[in-house]
């Protein structure tokens, strides 16, 4: 959940990567942690297995500029993808103020996309978030590969609401700003209306 601090003037927004194992969403952050400059974002903590692999997830704070008087951060994210870490990912999407749905372009992991995404349905419910209400953007990523899900089929099957998407190489570093930009977008006025209608924690209220 956002966190609005009046002491600091700061606004922190939490946003959530989430999809299956290996689909890029540390490769989103890290990308991101080389490209940004030093001042505007904190150290990558990566949590892995001996075989470099999210099993608890993935942090990288960023300063986003402001907004209003504040100084807006933004925690990002990445959840484990790994079904065996279903404990880890029920956690971090606690709070979460948007989500980014890294989804494998690979015809092969199809099936993984969709229970992935079932799976992140699940889990907001269970923190009492509801998916329909949630800022979500959809990254369909490895579009540099051949044999891919057709981005019609991605729709159809992922996303027949029309959220954003972005379609990206987040190993090359494509479309990786982008969809930082666009859950941004998408995010900040849904956090502005829960902070003027008090369901945001507000810390040093005067």
């Amino acid at each position: 959940m956002a966190l609005v601090n009046n002491v600091t003037k700061s606004l922190s927004v939490k946003i959530v990567y989430y999809g299956p194992g290996l689909c890029g969403k540390t490769t989103n952050l890290r990308y991101l942690y080389f490209k940004l400059n030093p001042s505007s974002r904190g150290n990558l903590i990566c949590v892995e297995t001996d075989l470099k692999r999210t099993f608890f997830f993935d942090l990288l704070p960023i300063k986003a500029g402001t907004y209003g008087d504040f100084k807006l951060f933004f925690q990002l994210l990445a959840s484990a993808g790994q079904v065996f870490y279903e404990a880890s990912r029920l956690s971090v999407l606690r709070g979460t103020d948007g989500i980014v749905f890294v989804a494998d372009s690979q015809i092969p992991l199809l099936d993984a996309n969709l229970e992935s995404f079932d799976s992140l349905r699940k889990h907001l419910l269970a923190n009492s978030l509801d998916l329909n209400e949630i800022p979500l953007v959809f990254q369909y990523n490895k579009r540099d590969l051949d044999n891919l899900i057709p981005v019609e089929t991605f729709n159809n099957l992922l996303n027949p609401k029309g959220h954003p998407y972005i379609e990206a190489s987040a190993s090359n570093g494509i479309g990786v700003i982008e969809t930082l930009r666009e859950i941004a977008r998408v995010t900040i006025p849904t956090v502005r209306k829960k902070i003027y209608g008090g369901e945001i924690e507000v810390v040093g209220r005067s």
